[in-house]
């Protein structure tokens, strides 16, 4: 029997397993609403045939004596009507199972993954190969005329982000060659061996600059969580600190995610950010603060609120692997020592961004993280010690944080699936409040996430945006036994608001 090809996780992969948990098991969901009600049969049959583009999606989560990794299978996955609250558990250790779903409900496609196999960028890529295909093959092209490839084998989607400026443009894929094999770490190809100079590309250039990847890190990768040696240039420039604010809560009755849905015309949203001159994660952020602190108590006021903001390092450091590449950045502002207006709270967070999230600042720090991983006293520690060291640190690091932010930008889809998909939606479970953000069709869904029932902080958002005119569609899903217990509730099914 041949043996099957495996791979250590990556560096920022480690946490989510020792800080997975029944409130957040670090899943999270990337979906697409259609123009029709999703036909599970054409799914089906595209699915297979983008499965066959993704070895590393055949893999299955094994555990070692030191390490957890990933093993290629032979299993085969099937697509389900979705009747599971949204980022239900998917690795359970005592389960051989793939390490994501596909799932339909009505007009929506959806992409489910464990966050220790690929992150917002590789799920990205993924989802727009299947859409595409599922396109392709409910309406085919007429016979004599060719199809574009542009968006398949891997090569995704275009990602740009909210705004021309100050966030760069980028195209995540250039290279038509294999990609997402299993082996393929971009930790280990370019923080592994000695500098190569300068990375490629250019500084960041604003808060969120084309994220594409899931939040909730600094704690979920150890030694990634950890508070990083921050160069000296960024130390003159940190917000002095206050005693963050956490958001408390009621806890939902089984541990499902409330999920609140926030849809807005794009454009406008973007002019407010580049009315203050900020990017428009920096600007969205600044007003996730704001709504938190209306509707926190008066201790709030004079407390410094921080976000976790994840950095696709592809952008600087070429790599066309799925598994995760990513790190994060974290960025906070002290209420009370200075303007505290939503336009000056973002220009602080930007100020802060800018110097952490530019290739130079962001080798230096990856490099001494991949050097602590593989210090030879650690990799003989054994994995169970080390998921308790792990975790330690999860927990440790999450009270410094008030919410965390993802943003994974504008998103062009290849040319057969762009005119047939409305929003394009994207969110993760939380161990906090938390928001999502990406934008196609012209349309802006901020996906907020929460293990709370309140969502007074989302209306106070909504509150915000409306207050300048912008018209908002707010839809929550139902997660109280009241809720569940109405006429015709579905699991599935939200209750929708506009504001």
């Amino acid at each position: 029997m041949s043996r099957r090809a495996w791979a250590r996780l990556d560096n920022a992969s480690n946490i989510f397993l020792a800080a997975r948990s029944e409130v957040d098991p670090k899943v999270f969901r990337i979906s697409a609403e259609m123009d029709h009600e999703v036909d599970a049969e054409l799914l089906q049959r595209a699915l297979e045939t983008v499965y066959d583009r993704y070895p590393l999606y055949h893999s299955v989560l094994r555990r070692g004596v030191f390490w957890y990794y990933l093993q290629a299978s032979d299993l085969r996955p099937v697509v389900e009507s979705e009747t599971l609250p949204t980022c239900a558990p998917i690795y359970r250790p005592d389960r051989r199972t793939l390490l994501f779903r596909v799932l339909h409900h009505r007009r929506r496609i959806a992409l489910e993954i464990f966050h220790a196999l690929s992150d917002g960028t590789g799920a990205l890529w993924f989802v727009s190969d299947l859409v595409t295909e599922y396109v392709r093959l409910r309406h085919p092209a007429p016979d004599g005329e060719e199809r574009s490839e542009e968006g398949t084998s891997g090569k995704g989607p275009r990602v740009r982000p909210l705004a021309e400026l100050p966030e760069p443009v980028t195209d995540p894929v250039t290279d038509p060659g294999p990609l997402h094999e299993l082996e393929i770490d971009g930790f280990a190809l370019h923080f592994r061996g000695r500098p190569r100079g300068a990375a490629a590309g250019t500084a960041a250039e604003g808060v969120g600059a084309s994220d594409a990847s899931t939040g909730e890190s600094p704690e979920q990768s150890a030694p990634t969580t950890a508070q990083p040696t921050v160069p000296p240039t960024v130390r003159r420039t940190r917000t002095p600190r206050g005693r963050v604010h956490r958001v408390r809560g009621t806890r939902t009755p089984d541990n499902r995610p409330r999920l609140v849905e926030l849809t807005a015309p794009a454009d406008p949203v973007l002019a407010l950010a580049r009315a203050e001159g900020v990017s428009p994660t920096a600007y969205l952020t600044a007003v996730f603060f704001e709504s938190i602190r209306r509707t926190s108590s008066g201790r709030a006021a004079s407390r410094s609120f921080a976000a976790s903001v994840p950095v696709n390092l592809r952008q600087f450091f070429p790599s066309t692997s799925a598994r995760n590449f990513f790190a994060t950045v974290r960025i906070e502002h002290v209420y009370g020592r200075g303007p505290d207006d939503i336009g000056s709270v973002a220009r602080n967070l930007e100020r802060q961004f800018r110097p952490k999230a530019g290739p130079e600042a962001l080798e230096r720090r990856l490099r001494r993280l991949v050097r602590f991983e593989r210090m030879p006293a650690l990799r003989i520690v054994p994995r169970p010690l080390k998921d308790v060291l792990l975790n330690l640190i999860n927990r440790v690091n999450n009270r410094g944080l008030t919410v965390a932010i993802s943003n994974l930008g504008r998103v062009t889809l290849p040319a057969e699936a762009e005119p047939r998909v409305g929003r394009m939606l994207f969110h993760v479970s939380a161990v906090r409040p938390q928001f999502c953000a990406m934008s196609h069709a012209g349309m802006l869904a901020i996906s907020f996430t929460s293990p709370f029932v309140e969502t007074d902080h989302v209306r106070e958002f909504a509150r915000v945006l409306t207050a300048h005119g912008i018209p908002v569609t707010v839809v929550a899903a139902r997660v109280t036994e009241e809720e569940l217990a109405e006429s015709g509730a579905d699991s599935g099914d939200p209750i929708g608001v506009r504001a």
